[in-house]
């Protein structure tokens, strides 16, 4: 099932690798470079430029195809795109990051069964299902992240069911390659096909049985 890209739509990402070489830059009380700066300053930096940095293909070209392809229906406060935060839930990108917070994030498991991670990710989604029903009853949500595991979808797909979507074409690639892909129709303005990913777990159940 293809959903139309037609239809108003948010979008969810995924977080950025916050124990990497990138994010060990970033982090650097020596870095002399302008995200690195501002992240050390009391206001932060903003959580999307910090991201893009520690993932420069990866949420670079997720940041990018979100920004153009977002349709929050009208009266929507915001851009509609959160960014998935460990122990924060759903932020906007441009909520500022800072040492603390990101201690925060590194110290939070990525992982349902940690109340600091699910309690935060659950009330923001169940408040953000409230008002997409609110305003717009075909409203659909997008996650662009893994749905391989069950790190995001075990949480959101409770809370959004049908509307939760997924990117057809990120099913059997790498993050590297979706990013490059995400860029690429950002650039073209050729928006993706989605899936449901009820359509997904579905099949997984399915290979379970057999």
């Amino acid at each position: 099932m293809t959903t139309s890209s037609k239809r108003m739509k948010v979008f969810l990402l995924s977080p950025a690798l916050m124990n990497g070489v990138r994010a060990k830059q970033l982090m650097s009380p020596h870095a002399q470079f302008t995200v690195a700066q501002s992240f050390r300053s009391d206001a932060g930096v903003p959580i999307a430029e910090a991201f893009s940095f520690m993932s420069c293909l990866y949420f670079r070209g997720k940041m990018a195809y979100a920004e153009k392809f977002a349709s929050p229906p009208p009266g929507w406060v915001g851009t509609g795109i959160y960014v998935i935060t460990p122990g924060f839930g759903l932020v906007s990108p441009d909520w500022n990051l800072n040492a603390a917070r990101m201690r925060q994030l590194q110290q939070t498991p990525v992982d349902p069964k940690s109340r600091a991670y699910r309690k935060p990710l659950e009330d923001h989604a169940e408040a953000l299902a409230k008002d997409i029903g609110r305003l717009d009853a075909d409203a659909c949500v997008v996650l662009l992240g893994s749905v391989a595991t069950g790190k995001y979808v075990d949480l959101l797909w409770p809370i959004f069911q049908e509307r939760l979507l997924y990117p057809r074409s990120f099913a059997g690639i790498g993050d590297m390659s979706r990013g490059a892909l995400m860029l690429r129709a950002a650039r073209s303005g050729e928006e993706l096909d989605y899936d449901p990913i009820e359509s997904m777990l579905f099949k997984h159940a399915a290979r379970r049985r057999i």
